[in-house]
C-alpha cells in the first residue's frame, strides 16, 4: 500500500477514509480522502473530485453528501488536496487565488513553484496510478468544482483516454480571459500566453480536443463569480451541439448548497459511464 490512512468513519455502509502519500509528481506528502461504498476489493470504478479555491481534501466529503449518492455502488469517489503544502516559497500564502490551494491543476514552470507544483501530474498520472494499483480501479471519471471544475474539464478534454466522462459545478472555463487564471497563470507558468491556453478549456475544445463523452455542466444563474470569473455562456458558444449540456440553475449561487442540490445528477451521470 503507497499511502497511509490516517483516520476513517463508517458511513452509508462503507468507510470515509482521509490518507496522506508521497506524490512523484509533485515530490511531497499529498493528502487525499475517499469514500468506499464497499470493500476495498469489491470497488471497481471511481470518480476523482477536485475542489476549488481555498479549499482542500476534506471539503467535498465532508458537505457535499456524496456518500448517500454512492452507497450501494461498485464506484468510490477521491478528493485529493487542491495543492502542495508548506514549501515556504516567498507569497505563497499571500492570498486566496494563488499558491496554497490554488494549485489550478497546471504544470508550473516558473522558479520557485516549477518544483512541487505539478498538480497536473499529480491528477492524471499519481492519482489515476493509486487509483489503479493501490485500489484496483478500472475505470475513471472526473469532476469538480470552480477551479476544480477547470481542473476537471482540461484533464478530461487532454487526456480524454483516462477519463470516462466529465463534469463540474460551476468551472472557471476560459482562465486566460478571466482575473483568477491571468493572475495564477503568471505566477506558475510565466508570460508566455502560448502556454496558457495548455490548460483552458475553451482554447482546448477551439484546438479540435475533446473529451471522451459529452460533458455535463451545472451553473447557478444567481453566481457571483459568474459574469467575471467563470464565463460559462463562452463555453457553450464555443462547444456548439454535442459537446456539453449546460445547466442554468435559477437563483443558485456559488456554495455548496449548490453543490449538494445538484449532485445526485452528476453521479448518476458518471454512473452511467461506469458501471
Amino acid at each position: 500500500m503507497s499511502y497511509t490512512v490516517l483516520k476513517k468513519h463508517k458511513s452509508f455502509g462503507g468507510e470515509t477514509i482521509f490518507c496522506e502519500h508521497h506524490s512523484e509528481s509533485t515530490k511531497t506528502k499529498m493528502n487525499f480522502s475517499a469514500f468506499l461504498p464497499k470493500n476495498i476489493e469489491e470497488v471497481e470504478s471511481a470518480v476523482i473530485w477536485l475542489s476549488g479555491l481555498t479549499c482542500n481534501e476534506e471539503n467535498f466529503i465532508t458537505k457535499a453528501g456524496v456518500q448517500a449518492h454512492l452507497a450501494g455502488t461498485n464506484t468510490m469517489v477521491i478528493c485529493p488536496d487542491t495543492s502542495p503544502r508548506g514549501q515556504n516559497i516567498p507569497g505563497e500564502d499571500d492570498s486566496y487565488d494563488f499558491g496554497s490551494g490554488a494549485s489550478f491543476y497546471l504544470n508550473a514552470r516558473t522558479e520557485n513553484y516549477e518544483s512541487s507544483y505539478q498538480m497536473y501530474d499529480y491528477v492524471v498520472k499519481d492519482i489515476v496510478k493509486l487509483l489503479r494499483e493501490d485500489f484496483g480501479i478500472k475505470k475513471i471519471s472526473i469532476f469538480g468544482h470552480s477551479m476544480g471544475g477547470h481542473g476537471a474539464l482540461v484533464c478530461g478534454i487532454r487526456d480524454s483516454d483516462k477519463f470516462e466522462s466529465v463534469s463540474a459545478f460551476s468551472p472557471i472555463v476560459n482562465p486566460v480571459n478571466c482575473p483568477w487564471g491571468q493572475k495564477a497563470f503568471k505566477g506558475y507558468l510565466g508570460d508566455d500566453e502560448t502556454k496558457w491556453k495548455e490548460y483552458d478549456a475553451i482554447e482546448l475544445t477551439k484546438s479540435g480536443k475533446k473529451a471522451k463523452s459529452k460533458i455535463l455542466i451545472d451553473q447557478g444563474t444567481a453566481d457571483e463569480f459568474l459574469e467575471k470569473e467563470l464565463l460559462t455562456q463562452k463555453f457553450e458558444e464555443v462547444c456548439g451541439e454535442g459537446v456539453a449540456d449546460i445547466n442554468y440553475r435559477e437563483g443558485y449561487d456559488h456554495s455548496y448548497y449548490f453543490i449538494s442540490t445538484f449532485l445526485k445528477g452528476h453521479i448518476e451521470f458518471h454512473l452511467s459511464h461506469l458501471e
